[in-house]
């Protein structure tokens, strides 16, 4: 594998410094946000299983699970599937996220091999576990494995960037949104934390309709 890898925040400004030369808008995005953040994450089952508990909840309602997950040893898969589903719900899983642990568990990701997988065939291999969507999967990609050239269309928040550093009328929907950022390879994750710093721009600003 030959992609290049985000390990430092010198590594980031290399590619936000690139982007900048790339599109005035960014450029322009970029001088409003200040520092971008690394944003590194550990690899592994748990922190795909953390997403997992994540969906549809607050941030401190997942942290809250995650807690309680981790004070009961329910972090790794051995665990998980040795649980009863009593245990699991009483950390504070809904029955789909049981049902979702259990299928990750049990899913035998080879977590090290993946580390040196293509980015593409990394997030066709995640979305085919239940419980992890694209969104997941390419997340993953950009923070657990630091690819620098991964982009997530489907957040809300990107696309909301987008809208307003573009003067786009609406949001991009997913598809074309993917095709918009063809233009900032190789480091689309790059743009993708100068988005998500500027959507906390605008979000101060003007608020988000």
């Amino acid at each position: 594998m030959t992609e290049r890898i985000i390990h430092t925040l010198e590594d980031v400004e290399e590619g936000a410094a690139t982007l900048a030369l790339m599109c005035p808008r960014l450029k322009h995005a970029r001088a409003l946000t200040g520092p971008l953040p690394l944003r590194r994450k550990p690899d592994g089952f748990a922190q795909l299983l953390s997403a997992i508990v994540g969906q549809q909840v607050s941030i401190a309602s997942a942290a809250a699970i995650w807690g309680r997950m981790q004070e009961a040893g329910l972090t790794e898969p051995a665990h998980v599937q040795a649980a009863t589903d009593d245990a699991l719900r009483a950390v504070g899983l809904s029955r789909q996220k049981i049902k979702y642990a259990r299928a990750l568990a049990e899913a035998d990701v080879d977590y090290i091999t993946l580390r040196d997988t293509p980015s593409d065939e990394v997030i066709k291999q995640l979305v085919h576990i239940p419980g992890i969507g694209p969104w997941t999967a390419e997340v993953y990609a950009m923070f657990s494995l630091g690819r620098a050239d991964v982009f997530a269309p489907g957040d809300l928040a990107l696309q909301e960037a987008a809208r307003v550093l573009y003067d786009l009328p609406e949001r991009p929907k997913e598809k074309a949104f993917r095709e918009m950022s063809q233009d900032w390879r190789p480091w689309r994750s790059v743009a993708a934390r100068i988005l998500w710093a500027y959507y906390r721009v605008i979000k101060d600003r003007e608020g988000i309709r």
